[in-house]
């Protein structure tokens, strides 16, 4: 696969990806664990198609010490007993979050609940910001065709 444009050499591309940067850096100090927000973007690239990102947060989780099994079981996480309860709520609400349009009523009171049970006001607003942001990744690499497989773990700071 060809990228459809080269986004490193594009003034505007560069321009927002730093931005999108900066904000997933705030996400650092939220409280929500790495691990966590790993998982997250890779159920969500997962949703999206994004192979560019898939490789990327998946050698990132590897390198950063997560288990290979919960890798491989994050699509399936519901039939997964790898994951907490807290990790459960996340992946569900990176779930409805990416699938945003497929609901009526955006995010389900239930789903907000149960996120809610596990993680505080600045936890949630990070686990939503975290959504947002690696929908916007996904989003940008999928329309531009981005390639995947040679993302090499720390790549990008």
């Amino acid at each position: 696969m060809e990228p459809r444009i080269d986004a490193r050499a594009s003034k505007v591309a560069m321009n927002v990806v730093k931005h999108l940067v900066a904000a997933n850096k705030a996400l650092h100090d939220s409280g929500l664990p790495v691990s966590t927000q790993e998982l997250m973007k890779i159920r969500a690239s997962q949703i999206n198609g994004c192979g560019f990102c898939l490789d990327m947060h998946v050698k990132d989780a590897a390198a950063a010490g997560e288990d290979p099994v919960r890798l491989a079981l994050v699509a399936a996480w519901r039939e997964a007993t790898v994951f907490t309860e807290a990790e459960r709520a996340a992946l569900e609400l990176a779930e409805q979050g990416t699938r945003i349009a497929d609901a009526a009523g955006g995010i389900p009171d239930d789903v907000w609940a149960n996120a809610a049970k596990h993680y505080d006001e600045d936890q949630l607003a990070a686990l939503v910001s975290l959504i947002a942001i690696i929908n916007a990744f996904n989003r940008m690499n999928v329309m531009i065709q981005v390639p995947a497989g040679d993302y090499t773990p720390g790549q990008f700071g």
